[in-house]
């Protein structure tokens, strides 16, 4: 016996709401026949999965979904999108949202704290497009948001100081709203929310070499990166 769908809806106002429909609606107009997809998460994304969802029920579309969080996971299965892991499948491509991305493309993202599954799906796309509502662009990668770094938790103290040899101004350990602690990833690792005022291209490499480093939110230099706008 099936278990009875439930829905799941975003937990908090989407911001840009209009501009993100727009674009949801864009990157499902990119959906063919027996693709498999990257799911990213976030807001942007959460949306563009119901899009896309639209898109197989209206042409009778065998998709194939790649979720990078229990929750946009739990969305596809909502609305009857199968899904798997990327130990399955590779993706033909991929889409997320962004935190920020400057004039080169790079990219902060991670504040839903998977980037780490994020990233997986991008270095295995030959396409990746990221939605970017106007509000996202920057001059300077690092204006607006902190880098969030997954962290295996006994190694915090370790890490915070390598960061700090490596520039940050700032590490912060993070915190849920109404939750005693901190947050804790889909891998069972804390988040390290890390202020840099100059980020180089070489940043995200040797934050990645720190030992006791899962991932960072940091994509920097992935040519197979397109804004879509």
């Amino acid at each position: 016996m099936k278990w009875n769908n439930f829905n799941i809806e975003w937990n908090s106002e989407i911001t840009n709401e209009t501009e993100k429909v727009a674009l949801a609606k864009k990157v499902a107009g990119k959906v063919k026949d027996g693709d498999v997809i990257g799911f990213g998460s976030g807001s942007t994304s959460f949306l563009a999965v119901k899009e896309i969802a639209k898109r197989i029920k209206a042409d009778k579309l065998n998709v194939i979904a790649i979720p990078t969080s229990y929750e946009i996971k739990l969305l596809c299965e909502s609305l009857g999108i199968p899904t798997a892991s990327i130990m399955e499948f590779k993706p033909d491509w991929s889409f997320d949202g962004t935190d920020e991305y400057n004039d080169q493309n790079w990219l902060i993202k991670g504040r839903g704290a998977a980037m780490f599954k994020e990233k997986l799906n991008i270095v295995n796309s030959k396409k990746v497009y990221i939605l970017a509502d106007n509000s996202k662009h920057v001059k300077r990668l690092g204006q607006k948001f902190k880098i969030p770094i997954e962290c295996f938790p006994d190694a915090i103290k370790y890490v915070v100081q390598e960061l700090e040899q490596l520039g940050a101004n700032e590490c912060v350990l993070r915190t849920g709203k109404g939750k005693d602690g901190p947050v804790m990833t889909e891998n069972n690792n804390v988040i390290l929310d890390a202020k840099f005022t100059n980020i180089d291209k070489d940043l995200e490499k040797n934050i990645k070499l720190i030992p006791g480093v899962i991932e960072s939110g940091l994509f920097i230099g992935y040519d197979n990166i397109e804004i879509l706008k």
